[in-house]
């Protein structure tokens, strides 16, 4: 692929997965307080919100910290993993205006590519199943880096198959992590929050934010891809 240097032509387009192009988080939301449920047990909604965005290898020390040191942490993700796959090979939706985004970018010739903290198993069977694997270049996903999200690595490995620089690429992100990721990889950033809002943090990076996908794609179609 060619290498566009134009800092004003967008060379890529790079999308989170969960939570931004499918509405995955209010089902994994769910998964959790019903496995705990299953165990015996109740946890508080903001724990299973502080993952959001967190990759996998990151759960069980944070479930530690913030259940204690006794809670059946191992059991707890098990079990949410176990409802949460037969739920997801029942159906998963779309986000508001991912199609009009994605066939936005499609006929304007902007390669478009997933950066996932999910595995490859399952960001396979959710891109097919929600029938958004067409739309793609290709996809990396987060058993396939060393260091997640809001680490770069993800979206610089993302940058270099597609084999363009991070300063003509767009990201679009719904988490912190990943805002923060994307950003620190030197991609431009618009951040579309889905359950929580942009931290402090966050919007100190100077970032775009929207409330929509939608909104998302005017920015773009206002001349700026």
């Amino acid at each position: 692929m060619k290498i566009n240097t134009n800092p004003n032509k967008i060379a890529a387009a790079i999308f989170d997965m969960d939570g931004l192009l499918i509405d995955s988080e209010r089902m994994a939301l769910s998964c959790w307080h019903d496995a705990a449920e299953q165990l015996g047990h109740a946890i508080a909604a903001e724990i299973p919100l502080g993952m959001i965005g967190m990759h996998s290898s990151k759960t069980e020390a944070y479930l530690h910290a913030a259940l204690g040191p006794h809670f059946p942490v191992a059991q707890l993700r098990a079990t949410t993993h176990e409802i949460y796959l037969a739920r997801s090979h029942e159906t998963i939706n779309l986000r508001p205006g991912v199609i009009e985004l994605l066939d936005f970018l499609t006929h304007s010739a902007i390669p478009c590519a997933v950066a996932t903290s999910t595995k490859r198993a399952m960001a396979n069977h959710h891109l097919t199943i929600s029938g958004l694997w067409p739309y793609f270049q290709l996809a990396v996903c987060g058993d396939e880096i060393i260091h997640p999200k809001p680490a770069p690595d993800i979206y610089l490995k993302v940058i270099a198959q597609l084999g363009v620089h991070a300063a003509n690429c767009v990201v679009f992100e719904d988490s912190n992590f990943g805002a923060q990721a994307g950003h620190a990889a030197g991609c431009r950033v618009i951040m579309v929050p889905d359950l929580l809002p942009a931290t402090e943090q966050t919007q100190a990076l100077e970032i775009e934010i929207v409330d929509s996908l939608s909104a998302a794609r005017s920015i773009l179609e206002q001349g700026h891809a």
